[in-house]
Formats: structure tokens, sequence, C-alpha cells
């Protein structure tokens, strides 16, 4: 019998939801719904049927719509985003994300699917609040057929879509006078601040008489927007809205306000006797506060390179700060008015400390962002890590359990986001410590720095999974790149320690040594650095401080066997590690 033809149309499909809406939620229910209600009523909804749209379903705070013509979908969404910029209700302001896209799409009753749904769907992802997006098809069935100004985007990688899509931001041509222009700005109401740190990257200031410097500052600027993009935890401001302010006296309050952002990222460039000096500042814009900034002086030789250079130095420094910043907020808040962020903030702090109590209440608040969103892959992953610290610490009183909800969390996350890097890299150190399938292991660890260069963290988790499985230069490698990206970061000496026993297993004992000195002096508490010295100096002959090491070893953690140990997991690829631990005198 023949199968039943599937009926498909060309259509433009509209995707919005509305943007920091869980914050809303957690901060006003009632309000947030109410408000809500009010804007599809009043505002959407009767765009939409003027603009002859089919809404084809809506899920809470988001919805899908079809249109016959883009220009129809394009004008419909600018004319909302212009209506609901200006539109309060009880002091509570919503924003739509909205992404149009062209393509083909398969009909199912009152439904539809398809690619052209799906890459809408994933375009509206990549939206600013108060923004309309547009997919390159959407764009050219529009261009030239409106009044609107689109600013180019460029091309982004999206989630689960096979091929990099240019996207466009739509915006009305105005140009009115410095005065009036002066008056809107003042009367308009700040946007509110993304539900993640948020950040603006001003054009650094040219202070040379050099027109060539300042080719070279935008190119820079350009790249450190670029870098701190693919951080997912940030919101950072695209170029084309940065760029508004180059050449202007700029109010960093201000700045923050309009571009609804609460840090500022701003500096200069100045030439001279053939070097370049760079300073930055990072900037609470909310008030005013200097929270970060530093100088780089450099060779003027190679231009791309010395971008490369200063970029990884900004971003590695600037990164950890705005992170510390955030955590530090989200402590200082009432616990009645926490977010799911501000709960996964709260546990990351908790983990740091490395203590069982620390990893148990990291799990706690984990488990209260899971309750407000079940779709947090990021707080998942770093639940499955926690429980899998419990196991190879020796904190759990049901290993078998741990292992169980370590594995059940990695899988979650990987789930609900398989592309994000730091999600990435907590899902491969929990499987290789847990699970052993090292070549997906590997790929997963591959990936996270692929998908971001300048993450200590990704790099910090590969170097554990090159580690394990027994690519010790591989580790060695990782780890060093860890610390010069984050030079200061608080799990250092893990660091450090991942570097030692390396080379132990590669012979180097010297510098397996040295990396374990360095790991105590920045944790004098981190038992792994004395099994590390323990292990070293055992293997030089080197009696009396291999016996000093082991016995500072269960100073610390009394309960300690080599057996044990081996047993927690990921211990494999450990053979000289585990031979030197045996010469030191530990327990078996």
């Amino acid at each position: 019998m023949a199968e039943a033809r599937v009926e498909r149309r060309l259509a433009a499909i509209l995707v919005a939801d509305v943007a920091g809406y869980s914050r809303l939620m957690g901060a006003d229910e009632v309000g947030t719904l109410a408000a809500l209600k009010a804007h599809r009523r009043e505002i959407v909804d009767p765009a939409i049927a003027a603009h002859k749209g089919r809404i084809v379903k809506t899920t809470g705070d988001g919805m899908l719509v079809e249109f016959a013509s883009a220009v129809d979908a394009v004008t419909c969404a600018v004319a909302v985003q212009e209506k609901m910029a200006d539109r309060t209700a009880e002091g509570l302001r919503l924003q739509f994300r909205v992404a149009i896209n062209i393509g083909d799409i398969i009909i199912d009753g009152d439904d539809i699917f398809g690619d052209g749904v799906n890459v809408a769907a994933r375009v509206e992802s990549e939206c600013e609040p108060g923004g309309v997006y547009l997919s390159s098809s959407a764009f050219e069935q529009v261009r030239g057929k409106t009044d609107f100004v689109f600013d180019d985007l460029g091309e982004r990688a999206l989630k689960n879509i096979d091929r990099p899509v240019r996207l466009y931001a739509a915006r009305v041509a105005r140009a009115p006078s410095a005065e009036r222009a002066n008056s809107i700005s003042e009367m308009r109401s700040p946007l509110p601040l993304p539900d993640k740190p948020s950040i603006a990257v001003l054009p650094f200031q040219n202070m040379s008489s050099d027109r060539e410097q300042e080719y070279f500052a935008d190119g820079m600027v350009e790249e450190i927007i670029t870098a701190l993009s693919r951080f997912k935890s940030l919101f950072v401001i695209a170029r084309n809205s940065s760029f508004t302010y180059k050449g202007k006296a700029v109010n960093v309050k201000q700045v923050g306000r309009e571009l609804g952002v609460r840090y500022v990222l701003e500096g200069s460039v100045r030439k001279a006797s053939g070097k370049v000096r760079i300073t930055g500042q990072l900037i609470d814009a909310i008030i005013g506060a200097h929270i970060w900034a530093d100088r780089f002086e450099r060779d003027l030789t190679d231009v791309f390179a010395l971008q490369d250079e200063v970029t990884v130095a900004v971003v590695s420094a600037i990164q950890p700060t705005l992170l510390k910043t955030e955590i530090a907020l989200a402590t200082r808040r009432r616990p009645e008015n926490l977010t799911a962020y501000d709960f996964y903030l709260r546990a990351l702090q908790q983990s740091y400390l490395a203590t069982r109590e620390g990893v148990a209440e990291a799990i706690r608040l984990a488990h209260r962002a899971l309750e407000l969103d079940p779709r947090f892959g990021l707080v998942a992953a770093m639940a499955g890590a926690c429980h899998m610290l419990n196991v190879i610490w020796g904190y759990a009183t049901d290993p078998k359990f741990d292992r169980k909800e370590a594995v059940r969390f990695l899988r979650l996350a990987l789930s609900v986001d398989d592309s994000d890097p730091d999600t990435l890299a907590f899902a491969c150190v929990t499987s290789a410590y847990l699970v052993g399938d090292c070549e997906s292991e590997i790929e997963m660890a591959n990936r996270a720095v692929a998908l971001n260069p300048n993450s200590a963290n990704a790099w910090q988790t590969r170097g554990w999974v090159c580690k394990i499985a027994g690519l010790q230069e591989q580790a060695i490698f990782s780890f060093e790149r860890t610390i010069r990206l984050s030079p200061i970061d608080p799990f250092l000496h893990q660091s450090l320690v991942g570097m030692g026993f390396a080379f132990i297993e590669l012979g180097r004992f010297d510098e397996a040594i040295v990396a374990g000195k360095k790991a105590l002096r920045h944790n004098p508490s981190y038992v792994a650095a004395y099994r590390c010295l323990a292990s070293a100096f055992a293997h030089l002959g080197r009696d009396t401080e291999a016996h000093e090491a082991a016995a500072r070893l269960l100073e610390t953690d009394p309960a300690f066997t080599i057996s044990a140990w081996i047993a927690r997991g990921g211990q494999s690829n450990s053979n000289l590690l585990i031979e030197g631990l045996r010469k030191s005198g530990l327990p078996e």
C-alpha cells in the first residue's frame, strides 16, 4: 500500500519567547503572568492578526507563528517590539526575543514541523532581548522591500544545525536630532538585565596619531567580543551595538542602561617606540565601580599574533573576575529571591571548598536550581561532577548511589545541551572517572576546548581525561594551558597535581616534585599533592622525604589505603604512581 503523502509548504516561521522569564517568574510569579497575558491580548495577538499570521501554538512564555510572507512577519515583529519597548505593567517590564526564518515545513493538522521551524528556534536562542533576528533566507526575502535597517551579525554555529547560519538584526531607521535623541535616551526605561552575567565591550580609544592603530584596536575589540561570546554563561552584546559608541564620550552607567548590561569593558591603545600599550578596565555599570584593570605592553611585530595574545590575556582575566563578582552578588541576595542561576552560582562556590560538607551543599543547591529550571543542563552536569567527587574523594556513604546519580546527571546534561563547553567539561571528566569510555571522553574533552579555547575549565578537565586515558603528554599540555589561561584559579592546585601525576607516569620525577610542592603552596591541605610527592620521592630513593609525605597524607586522610583509592576509579593508567605509593610505605 502506498504511503500517505506528507503535506509540505514554504513559509515564514516566527518564534518568540520572553527574555529572562524564569527570573521574572521567580521574582513575581503573579505579576509576570498577568503582564504576559496583557501584552499578548493588547499588543502581540492583534499585531499577528493584522499581518495575516497564524499562531500555531504557545508554550508558556513562547509562541510559534506562521506567515505566508516574510515581509509581513518582519513588519509584525518590529511593530510588536516597538510597542513593547515603551510598555510597562505595574513596574514590570517584559521583552520578547523574536526570530524569523524562511523554510520548508511539514503540516500535521494544526501543527507544523521541519527544518524551517528548527532553524527559527535556534536563531531565537541567539537573539538579544527586544531584538528581531532573521536568518539569511528570511533576509533575502525582505531586503529592499521595507524601510527597516538590517545589521549583519555574521555567521553563527547553531545547535543541531549542520551548517552555520548568517544572522541579521532588524531595526527601525531613525535619524533624530541630537536634542531629541538625548531626550529619548533619558526617558527610556533601562533594559532588564539578563539572568546571567552581561557585558558590553566598547571600542578601545586610539591614543596614537597613527591611523593604523585604530584598525588594530578595532580588530582587537572584535576578537575580545568573539572570545567572550564563546562562554555560554555570559550574555555579550554584539559588535554592531557596541560600536555605535565609537568616537563618543560615554557615561558607563548610561551605556549599561541602554544596552541592558551589568558590566562594561573599555580601554585604550597607544603606540610608541615600536611597542604598543593596551589598557583595559572592567566596570560595574550599575554602580560605576571598577572591578578589574590591567595594562599590557608588547612589541609591535606581528599584529595578528599580538591581537591574539592580548585577547587571551584580557579574556582570561575578566571571565573569572565576572564569575567571582556574580557569586558574591548571589550570596548577598535574600534566599527567597533566588533564581536557578543564583542557586547555580552558590553551588559552584560550595564546590570550590572541596570539602565533604561543601560538595554536599553544592548538590543540594543544584537540586534547587533544577527544581526551578529542569532543563538547566550546566547545573545537571555540575551535580553529576559533585556526585563523582563524593566517590573519588572518599566522601560517599553509599558509593553505588553516588555513581548512579553522577551518570544520571551527566546523561541528563548532555541530552539538554551537548554543545556547551562547560557542560561537556563536567560530563567528560565525570565519565572518565566512573564510566571509562576513553574514546568518547576524549572526544567530549576535545570538543569542549574546540568550542571555547579560552575556557580554563575545559582545558583542565581535558587534562584529567587525558591523564586517566594514559595520554600523559597531552595531559601536561592541557594543564599548562589551564594555568596560562587562569593563573589565579581557585583550582590551580588541582592542575598542578594533575601535571605531577603525568610527570610520574613519564618517569620525570624531579618535575613531579616541583609541581607537587607548588600545589601545596597554593593549598596546603590538598591530599592529592601528598600522593604526588610521596610517589615521586620514593621513585628517586629519597625515602625520608617519601615517608614524610606519606605521613602528612595520613594525617589529612587517616583512612587512606592504596586499594580503596584504586577502587574509587580513574587509576587504570597510574602504574608508576601506584608503585611509588607502595614504596613510600602507605598502607595497601
